[in-house]
């Protein structure tokens, strides 16, 4: 599994779940931390550049930002 993170506002972790999951098993979405609303998507590398689409889209819409996690 290609594991990135992602912080959006809290509202959001719900519907961005939804809409990743909502394209069957290419990826499943976790929340690490409900508080800091940080997100972790793990996608299954045959799907990749198709979640790399889609990720892009909801990057824009939900204004999430790729993180680096854990944070040392």
């Amino acid at each position: 599994m290609i594991k990135k993170y992602y912080k959006l506002k809290r509202k959001d972790i719900a519907l961005v779940q939804f809409i990743i999951e909502g394209y069957g098993e290419m990826a499943t979405v976790t929340t690490i931390d409900p508080q800091a609303a940080i997100i972790r998507i793990s996608i299954i590398p045959d799907f990749l550049s198709e979640m790399n689409d889609l990720i892009g889209y909801l990057k824009d819409k939900y204004k999430m930002e790729e993180i680096n996690w854990p944070v040392n």
